[in-house]
């Protein structure tokens, strides 16, 4: 990103205070929530990477990051923000100046939505509902609307599925988080249409590969394959061969992502889109991992059959999205490609 010339350490107090003259100059001030997630983080690097300087974002003068907590040194302008984004107050911190971009990627997945439906609402609806808000005080007091790039999900399609999922087809989540998530997107919708932010949301398919450490995703075990086969290890897969499902690097979501910060608003048709993701049975998954890795990884794979992992990410049709690739989001090109991506190093 243009005006991160290099890293400096500094303490939390000189960080916020070098962040909001730099925004008080015009510099950007922007904001990702969920920023120690796996995705969080890949796009923070990248943001702080010379990758980002062409990425047509402008100036930096700040990039607030707010999760629960942070690893490592404080960075100059990056302001830490701990704690949960259900907490007003925290939420005020995050927009003491006018922001210009918030990346909001901050939720309770899936499994965990499902056990814990009141963490997941305080989380998913609550607290977006007050980010939301917070972006239309901002606009209402300095006719500055936010730009708000929402980390969406599949999730909002439901199932089962149709025989073909396009942009044609109607949304009906059958999970605590798709319903959560498709609540945000109209909530975003309305409050674009009423010109208090720009919003894009964009459904997110498996992004892979995720650290082993888990955090509630159902879908863990679509990063662990390519993981543990990639290792030299055995794999005993909880689907079925034939499952099929639809599949992301990280590094390509993070390009997605920052090409929707991007985007202009003039002309928008939609303000949602399903990302052109692949689609893969877990036996094409594991070939290209052995195209790779090598042949070897064919006899250290095995399968099995969980019907609940199977209704919601085992069965998943072809899928056309038109509108998004119209718009310039992408997928990997190919799972070979997709297998090197999953696993190639945050920066």
């Amino acid at each position: 990103m243009a005006g991160i010339e290099r890293i400096d350490f500094l303490p939390e107090s000189d960080t916020s205070i070098m962040c909001k003259t730099r925004i008080a100059r015009g510099a950007m001030n922007l904001v990702i929530t969920g920023a120690n997630g796996f995705i969080g983080k890949a796009l923070t690097h990248r943001l702080l990477g010379e990758a980002a300087v062409a990425g047509g974002l402008g100036a930096a003068g700040c990039l607030t990051l707010l999760d629960l907590g942070f690893e490592g040194p404080e960075l100059a302008r990056v302001r830490r923000l701990p704690g949960s984004i259900a907490d007003p107050t925290l939420v005020a911190r995050a927009f003491d100046a006018p922001v210009d971009v918030l990346f909001h990627l901050a939720s309770i997945p899936g499994g965990m939505a499902e056990q814990n439906y009141e963490l997941s609402r305080q989380v998913n609806l609550d607290a977006t509902t007050n980010l939301l808000e917070a972006a239309r005080a901002q606009a209402l007091a300095t006719a500055k609307p936010v730009t708000v790039v929402f980390a969406s999900s599949i999730a909002v399609l439901g199932a089962p599925l149709p025989a073909l999922v396009d942009d044609t087809t109607p949304l009906h989540p059958r999970l605590t988080y798709g319903a959560q998530k498709l609540i945000g997107e109209i909530l975003l919708d309305d409050f674009s249409r009423r010109g208090w932010l720009d919003s894009r949301s964009i459904r997110l398919p498996g992004i892979v590969a995720r650290p082993p450490q888990r955090t509630g995703q159902m879908s863990a075990f679509l990063s662990d394959i390519i993981q543990e086969l990639a290792a030299g290890r055995s794999y005993a897969c909880p689907v079925a061969a034939e499952s099929t499902t639809w599949l992301m690097s990280v590094h390509r979501v993070v390009d997605n992502i920052l090409h929707a910060a991007r985007m202009s608003s003039a002309g928008l048709a939609r303000r949602a889109w399903t990302l052109p993701a692949l689609r893969t049975s877990m036996t094409q998954l594991v070939a290209a991992i052995a195209e790779v890795y090598g042949n070897d990884v064919l006899g250290r794979v095995t399968y099995g059959s969980n019907p609940a992992l199977e209704a919601n990410f085992g069965r998943y049709p072809p899928l056309k999205t038109p509108a998004a690739q119209a718009a310039g989001f992408a997928n990997d090109g190919d799972l070979a490609t997709l297998v090197r991506r999953a696993l190639l190093p945050i920066q």
